[in-house]
């Protein structure tokens, strides 16, 4: 279950790359817009204020994010659905999708898939994180392999969800795109605040919120309490702030 007020600790933090991928959207006139995994709606009311002409349209998963993007004053249209169904239409010149596609195994074959359909002289602009590898995620991953964790949350915990700029772009060119891939790190510096280390507090944003639903409440606080102790050691705190540095994968595909 998605919490968007968890998900919102960090807002700034996790809105900067939408706005940094958005800037390298040229079209001026979309017909349609439809945003993939729109959370609970606020940078998906950025793009009906962007263009004000479009029909906007913000799609996720999560009842608890729709319920909250529902609630916003936005002409954005909201709704529950899972964006393996689908299915641009003629009209649809703009798709945009931020931190989602990572949660879909087999994405990929999704991506080619949307850019075969999309209408000529449209955008497909995507954004996922590429830090499965920090210290963070492996140390998540090496505690998920273990007892008493393996079996109910081994499987959930994935290496490499995600393909890096190359990879993305060369499946975007052979669908006859006009691609611009890159990646940026960003370094947020996360400020020292309670008890919990905070980069503790953002992964129960994202990456613990399947681990939290398959656990049992006991071995959910001990897995979040050895994991803490080595954020703790991975993420030393300097001058009241923890530098948190995070990989984004960037592509924007004009067919």
């Amino acid at each position: 279950m998605w919490d968007p007020a968890v998900y919102h600790r960090f807002g700034n933090e996790r809105s900067r790359p939408f706005f940094d991928l958005l800037a390298r959207v040229g079209a001026e006139r979309p017909r349609a817009v439809t945003d993939l995994g729109c959370g609970s709606g606020e940078l998906t009311a950025t793009l009906a204020a962007r263009w004000p002409g479009a029909r906007v349209t913000g799609l996720d998963s999560s009842p608890e994010m729709i319920a909250k993007a529902r609630g916003l004053d936005t002409p954005v249209e909201f709704a529950v659905a899972d964006l393996r169904d689908w299915r641009p239409g003629p009209d649809t010149d703009v798709v945009v999708t931020n931190a989602a596609l990572q949660w879909v195994p087999g994405h990929r074959d999704l991506i080619g898939r949307w850019a075969r359909a999309l209408p000529s002289g449209a955008c497909l602009a995507m954004q996922v994180p590429g830090n499965f590898a920090a210290p963070s995620h492996r140390a998540l991953q090496e505690l998920a392999r273990g007892e008493p964790y393996r079996a109910a949350i081994g499987e959930i915990v994935r290496e490499a969800p995600v393909d890096d700029p190359s990879g993305y772009a060369a499946l975007l060119t052979g669908a006859g795109a006009a691609v611009d891939a890159w990646e940026t790190t960003y370094v947020h510096l996360l400020p020292e605040t309670g008890a919990d280390h905070p980069v503790l507090r953002w992964m129960e944003g994202t990456a613990l919120r399947p681990v939290k639903a398959a656990l049992d409440d006991t071995r959910w606080r001990d897995l979040r309490a050895a994991l803490g102790a080595r954020l703790a050691a991975e993420y030393p705190a300097h001058n009241g702030f923890v530098a948190f540095p995070f990989r984004r994968i960037f592509v924007v595909a004009e067919l």
